[in-house]
């Protein structure tokens, strides 16, 4: 067992491409774990999304979809409760003649009703006017007196203590499977209650339709401001109380959630519908043990709450997701044999291929392969063990020598004849173009000497001083022709050769050089700009004519030029013929 775990490991080891597949295997599994958790959350916030949008959804639908005619009757109960017709016979109900009226109002308005019907109470005598869809009690609408004493008529003396304006009642007949809603409107003369009229509408086919289909995962109710149920599916939830009832005998939606945290949800999404912040809402609270998503929707006109609890799990299964799961793992797969695919066509074979054709080439010669033998003997090591036969030919070696050699000698060069500091030509450099232009015939000369040179170093420093002088040399180099060439003669002293010169060039040539420099102000660090002027001294001389000749006759004319004032060119002539002196600053 150990020999066959060892020869596995060392055919990995040996073997770039098992290698490489295991990497990439290791590599998706690293992947594929977070990208599992990855896939879930994404799942997960998908099915909210989804579940949020749906519920709101379903919230608006249940809204606007069956009510339609409860608003209109509470609307129509509304304007028969302010009539006048209705509030005169109300103040003076013996008046036949406003009895007529208040009659006359009350059949105009069943005609317009759903249900056909109509009630109305008189609180001073208490008296109960009803009639039908039928008619059946045309001319005899007086039916009895309401009594506080009579449990039967509690609801009008419920409802009376109740403000101005109509107050919605279910009467939900489980028996009979009926759900009706009273519009009770309370009438007032100021503070005095003149009576209480209304209708009612059978909601039956509309609680049916909405709470009462079957939506797997979905439960539709209706609840009143207090939170109590007034449509549900289970009718055991629905309270069958009149207004007269205690609270406590109701059933409340509150009663449905596990704690106080999930009530306050409920209660802060009424809220929010109430407060016309939104028209639905939802958040997930917590029912039997687990999270259910649910939706608040507010009738305004009825002073109810559509509610829809959500099951997500129920709603949307998740194993809709499993195909796309799949999916990637194929895709992984897929990447990973088209990866190895690709590295053994485009990286193993070519290898191969210029392995076998590098060994021939050497004549099977295997010793420098075997002298690499402490690296991994895989494909790449096969071949950087063949390279490195090739690069141990002496051909190779010595042209790479003779390349080094070159670079080696055009460095030593840069040493020997230029300047470190400016890149121009130092004294050795210049002494020898100077040799091969005096053999040519005659030639010009020029001696730049920057002008108040300590000054500048004194007052900026040494550094700036240094970018002056390199600038300098910069604009120098830049004025001069292709055949001419300068070199730095000093520390802030400059020197020009023009080879073949004649004097007409010779001034062009040095104001030339002088314009260069004077023309703009030298930037240094700091963005400082320093007015630099040099002052030149210039000299035609003849072919064969030695430098210290010509450099004697160019310092005579530099000498006059600062003796004249500096920022200047002197061309040396017979009238300048003394001994020189040093001219510098």
């Amino acid at each position: 067992m150990r020999a066959a775990i060892f020869n596995f490991g060392r055919r990995i080891a040996d073997t770039l491409s098992l290698r490489v597949l295991i990497f990439l295997a290791l590599g998706f599994g690293a992947v594929a774990v977070p990208a599992y958790f990855a896939f879930n959350w994404v799942i997960n916030s998908t099915v909210i999304q989804l579940g949020t949008l749906f519920a709101e959804k379903q919230v608006l639908y249940d809204r606007h979809r069956g009510l339609g005619a409860l608003v209109r009757e509470v609307s129509l109960a509304e304007t028969l409760a302010g009539s006048q017709a209705i509030r005169d016979w109300a103040l003076d109900e013996d008046n036949p003649v406003l009895a007529r009226r208040g009659i006359a109002e009350l059949e105009h308005f069943r005609q317009n009703f759903a249900d056909h019907s109509y009630f109305f109470t008189i609180d001073a005598s208490g008296n109960y006017y009803f009639n039908d869809a039928a008619n059946a009690y045309a001319g005899d609408q007086l039916r009895y007196a309401v009594d506080p004493q009579n449990p039967r008529d509690a609801w009008y003396f419920a409802t009376k203590a109740l403000g101005e304006g109509c107050h919605l009642n279910v009467d939900n007949d489980a028996n009979l499977r009926v759900t009706k809603v009273w519009m009770n409107c309370v009438i007032r003369e100021g503070q005095r209650v003149l009576g209480v009229l209304g209708t009612g509408i059978d909601l039956t086919d509309f609680i049916q339709e909405v709470v009462n289909v079957p939506q797997r995962g979905v439960l539709s109710m209706f609840v009143d401001r207090r939170g109590q149920v007034q449509a549900h599916r289970d009718e055991n939830l629905v309270s069958l109380a009149s207004l007269s009832a205690e609270m406590s005998d109701k059933r409340s939606v509150y009663s449905l959630v596990d704690g106080p945290e999930d009530k306050a949800v409920l209660q802060r999404l009424f809220e929010s519908v109430t407060g016309e912040a939104a028209l639905a809402q939802s958040a997930f609270v917590t029912i039997d043990g687990k999270q259910t998503l649910v939706g608040v929707g507010y009738l305004d006109k009825l002073g109810w709450y559509n509610v829809t609890l959500m099951d997500l799990d129920a709603i949307i299964d998740r194993r809709l997701f499993l195909p796309i799961g799949l999916l990637l793992v194929a895709v992984m797969a897929l990447v990973t044999g088209l990866a190895m695919f690709v590295f053994k066509r485009a990286v193993l074979d070519r290898v191969k291929a210029l392995e076998g054709v590098v060994r021939s080439a050497r004549g099977g010669d295997y010793g420098p392969a075997l002298s690499m033998g402490t690296g991994a003997q895989d494909e790449i090591g096969r071949l950087a063990a063949s390279f490195t036969e090739m690069a141990a030919a002496v051909d190779d070696n010595t042209r790479l020598l003779e390349a080094r050699v070159r670079e080696r000698t055009r460095e030593l060069e840069q040493l020997a004849f230029r300047d470190g500091q400016t890149g121009i030509l130092n004294r050795r450099g210049f002494q020898a173009a100077h040799a091969d232009a005096s053999r040519s015939g005659a030639y010009g000369l020029l001696l730049v000497d920057i002008d108040r040179f300590k000054a500048t170093n004194d007052t900026y420093g040494h550094a700036a001083g240094d970018a002056v002088v390199c600038e300098v040399a910069r604009r120098i180099a830049g004025a001069l022709g292709p055949k001419d060439s300068c070199a730095r003669w000093g520390g802030d002293e400059f020197i020009v050769l023009l080879p073949e010169c004649d004097p007409e060039r010779l001034r062009s040539m040095a104001h030339a050089v002088m314009l260069a420099i004077d023309e703009n102000p030298v930037r240094v660090e700091e963005a400082r700009d320093i007015a630099v002027s040099v002052s030149a001294g210039a000299c035609l001389a003849e072919a064969g004519d030695g430098l210290e000749i010509a450099t004697d006759m160019a310092d005579t004319a530099l000498y006059m030029a600062k003796a004249r004032g500096r920022n200047m060119v002197v061309v040396f002539d017979a009238e300048l013929m003394q001994p020189p002196h040093s001219a510098r600053g």
